[in-house]
């Protein structure tokens, strides 16, 4: 792999890390969202990534494929789905606007902790890309300075 190549590989790690942390402060924020445009609670969302491939019809793709050679091209945040497996939260409050007929009010399925705890996750992906980065960065003008002696 070329220095170069491995400045855009870096880089879409960053780029996928600060995706996720995006949604998950999307979903820190919206923890007590009850009623959503559609009336319904806030459903918690998640990212998944996907590996950035280079067009696998180009000729340097499918010649370095079959050398066994890696071929991609970093990361990408691929989509981006509600999370409908966990169950929402469910709270006796016959105040709230949003009580249903026995007084029950349905929050979303977001935890705090696991939010947290994927966030600093995602800090410290993007940590270790940038620190890659940064010794790429370093390596090649290294090179450049092996170069003018």
């Amino acid at each position: 792999m070329s220095v170069f190549k491995s400045f855009g590989v870096n880089a879409s790690g960053m780029t996928a890390e600060r995706y996720r942390m995006d949604i998950i402060s999307q979903n820190v924020a919206n923890a007590n969202t009850t009623r959503t445009a559609d009336g319904t609670p806030y459903k918690r969302k998640i990212v998944t990534f996907s590996e950035k491939t280079t067009d696998p019809t180009q000729f340097g793709t499918i010649f370095a494929r079959s050398r066994g050679m890696d071929v991609g091209d970093g990361v990408r945040a691929s989509h981006v789905y509600e999370d409908n497996i966990s169950e929402m939260k469910r709270v006796y409050d016959p105040s709230h606007p949003d009580a249903d007929e026995e007084g029950y009010v349905w929050y979303p399925n977001v935890d705090i902790v696991t939010e947290m705890t994927n966030m600093i996750d995602a800090t410290r992906a993007y940590e270790a890309n940038a620190t890659a980065f940064t010794s790429s960065k370093s390596m090649a003008m290294k090179g450049l300075n092996i170069g003018q002696s």
